[in-house]
């Protein structure tokens, strides 16, 4: 079951399949409480790498950090959701999302309305696993006489929202159980972020916790600048997917769109300022992590789930997190 000021590490991406299982089992022995699997297309399977994880280790909590409501229909998710959670009760955490534009695009399912879609993916989820036959319309997802055989008992799977915007933020207040937060975000969009879905949950009469996961590019190393050049690349290459929110709400967009303009990926790389890394990562000495990562938490972030870079020094980011960083956030716990 999730802590408070849980310690996640995400894997997946540009971490090879094989490495998974490996990678995950090195985590658990080293404290950490939550193991998050990426879905970036087009690299390695967040279900499938999911039940890789769960079937190596006993104790963390699995998270799909976050796999496409549009890539699979609610049916297909329920399902594979359910067929998760009954091999390992209480150990999952379904996090679903629209999917990067881009990605969503090649495959030609960008849905009309983002917003439509997501609701009523999370929505036919939850009754779905709840046992509910389905037999309606909807605006993106149509079912007809649908419902799982083996359905969720017990305590069901909170399903979380992976969004960026103010108006998925608001409905993931509104109807999920927690909400996990892109990379490359700083304080700022966190509270803001924060803000928009206290507001959702209202509109929603929601009263119960509303979990907020952080993603973060990370890295660590006895040389703080060797961990700080060690996210360069990283950062670059999400912020040079374009702009949304999590650079609106800095006040960086402008200079950001300019550097695209200029040169894409490799102008981003050279040209930001390294006072993005500073705020929009976590790296630096195993003390300067650690004092990162808690004042997330205390800012609102229930987990810090760390995303290390670069991907072939996953191993020693790891072991060095294990040994020098969780044992300084445990004590302050």
């Amino acid at each position: 079951m999730p802590v408070d000021n849980a310690i996640g590490l995400v894997l997946g991406s540009a971490i090879a399949p094989s490495d998974l299982a490996s990678a995950a089992r090195m985590a658990e022995q080293g404290g950490f409480d939550e193991i998050w699997l990426a879905e970036d297309f087009f690299f390695t399977g967040g279900i499938s790498g999911a039940s890789l994880v769960l079937s190596g280790t006993e104790h963390p909590t699995v998270g799909l950090g976050v796999v496409s409501a549009m890539v699979r229909h609610p049916a297909l998710l329920a399902m594979e959701i359910s067929t998760i959670s009954a091999a390992y009760p209480g150990r999952l955490i379904a996090g679903l999302g629209l999917g990067v534009p881009g990605w969503i695009r090649q495959m030609g399912l960008h849905p009309r309305s983002p917003l439509a879609a997501m609701r009523e993916s999370v929505t036919s989820v939850r009754r779905l696993l709840s046992g509910e036959t389905l037999d309606e319309q909807g605006d993106v997802f149509d079912f007809h006489d649908v419902s799982l055989t083996y359905p969720e008992e017990g305590v069901p799977t909170p399903i979380h929202m992976g969004v960026t915007g103010p108006k998925m933020l608001r409905l993931s207040g509104e109807i999920a159980d927690g909400t996990v937060l892109s990379v490359a975000a700083g304080h700022d969009y966190v509270r803001w972020a924060k803000e928009r879905i206290d507001e959702g949950q209202r509109a929603g009469e929601r009263s119960g916790p509303h979990r907020i996961t952080l993603f973060a590019i990370y890295s660590v190393a006895d040389d703080r600048d060797e961990a700080r050049g060690a996210v360069r690349d990283a950062l670059a290459f999400y912020k040079s997917l374009g702009t949304n929110a999590l650079t609106d709400v800095p006040g960086i967009s402008e200079q950001l769109r300019g550097l695209i303009d200029s040169g894409g990926y490799q102008a981003v790389r050279d040209g930001m300022p390294d006072q993005w890394i500073e705020d929009l990562t976590i790296a630096g000495s195993p003390e300067e992590v650690a004092t990162k990562i808690e004042g997330f938490h205390e800012i609102g972030a229930d987990c810090v789930a760390l995303f290390p870079m670069p991907s072939d020094h996953v191993d020693r980011i790891v072991r060095q997190t294990s040994e020098q960083v969780i044992p300084l956030l445990k004590t302050r716990r």
